[in-house]
């Protein structure tokens, strides 16, 4: 049996981001009418979610959960804005994610299960029990936070702002709190090595 392998480095971006550059890039670039953008957005969108399930499949064997459930939002609410014609679909879909994600780590500490750590083991090596609970929960925090922040951009701006939102907004912002949890992480154990005893030498 081939041994499963997790995706690094640009692997991990392009799994991860690749179908929304895709989005946005058939937003801005499709050479349609602006009402039609949308939909050819988003049908780009659920195209390039399958190619990276797809692919992490084939040279990875495995998907991951986060990748299996955002392909399923993708296509389940892709699918109805495109039949439908209605762009709040695809607008509500980072929404409910957020939400879906935050509560299931909320769930997860409530039980003294951090979730995130059978997510993302192989991602944080060394760090302790204490480390995970509290990345946990600075996510799930962040999670509801950008629930509410995506709600209040596409209910009260254009789609043209909410699209900007998208890209100079809640990308930037997730980076920065990834970053910001890096120094809690390092006191807990992140990336260090169990220290190796030295045996006593002769006295000289």
């Amino acid at each position: 049996m081939t041994a499963k392998q997790e995706p690094q480095g640009g692997a991990r971006l392009l799994i991860d981001l690749g179908p929304l550059l895709v989005f946005f890039l058939a937003n801005f670039l499709a050479p349609v009418p602006a009402l039609l953008k949308i939909f050819v957005a988003t049908g780009a969108f659920m195209v390039a979610m399958i190619a990276a399930m797809l692919f992490s499949a084939i040279r990875y064997h495995r998907f991951s959960p986060l990748l299996w459930f955002s392909g399923i939002m993708v296509v389940i609410l892709g699918g109805l804005t495109i039949w439908l014609h209605d762009r709040t679909f695809i607008q509500m879909k980072p929404t409910i994610y957020y939400v879906l994600v935050s509560a299931l780590l909320w769930f997860g500490l409530a039980t003294d299960r951090p979730l995130l750590q059978r997510v993302l083991g192989s991602t944080y090596p060394g760090l302790d029990e204490t480390g995970w609970m509290k990345l946990t929960r600075n996510w799930a925090i962040f999670f509801a936070f950008m629930a509410v922040l995506n709600e209040a951009v596409w209910r009260s701006t254009s789609w043209d702002f909410w699209i900007g939102f998208k890209l100079w907004g809640a990308l930037p912002l997730t980076f920065l709190f990834a970053a910001a949890n890096i120094p809690m992480l390092l006191r807990h154990g992140l990336m260090k090595e169990e220290a190796v005893p030295v045996e006593p030498g002769p006295i000289e």
